[in-house]
């Protein structure tokens, strides 16, 4: 049986780019992660984006995170990974109107204090944990907080690179 890892190791590099690029919309990132291939394991391919992570700049995280919708909310199919974003906030219960009131207040005092839209990898959370966890960030330095926003962004990416097609 061929992995999500054999398959990106053999594809030709600029659909190796794209698939990469798809999980985390940096294409420097990208490229560096596709230009480490084959990798032997998951932990070789891990380390390759962590590594390559460690320099992403203040417009390359603009960007990325321009892909994610607010947690809690639905995804733009126009603007949006909405297929993606839906799946991995599948555990986000959206009938619950006390919890979607205090995700959206949360995600506001959240962009208000750092200027960027609160990630998390919501994947095999539900929405309390989710929201306990933004409450834990709103507590954080901004130096803290761009760190675990690209930290939440290489989770995100790397679920997503272990999907197969």
């Amino acid at each position: 049986m061929t992995t999500a890892l054999d398959h990106l190791n053999t594809m030709p590099e600029e659909a190796a780019r794209a698939r990469v690029e798809a999980a985390l919309d940096i294409p420097r990132w990208a490229q560096e992660v596709v230009a480490g291939r084959p990798y032997a394991d998951s932990h070789q391919l891990q380390t390759a984006a962590r590594t390559a992570a460690r320099t992403i700049t203040d417009a390359e995280l603009t960007r990325a995170l321009a892909r994610h919708p607010r947690i809690g909310e639905r995804a733009d199919a126009a603007r949006h990974d909405a297929a993606h974003s839906e799946r991995e906030q599948g555990r986000i219960d959206r009938s619950d109107e006390r919890l979607a009131e205090q995700l959206r207040d949360g995600n506001l005092a959240y962009e208000q204090r750092f200027g960027r839209v609160f990630i998390i990898r919501a994947a095999g959370r539900d929405g309390h944990e989710v929201l306990d966890q933004l409450e834990v960030r709103l507590t954080h330095t901004d130096e803290q907080d761009r760190a675990e926003t690209i930290e939440q962004l290489l989770q995100i990416a790397l679920l997503r690179l272990e999907e197969t097609d």
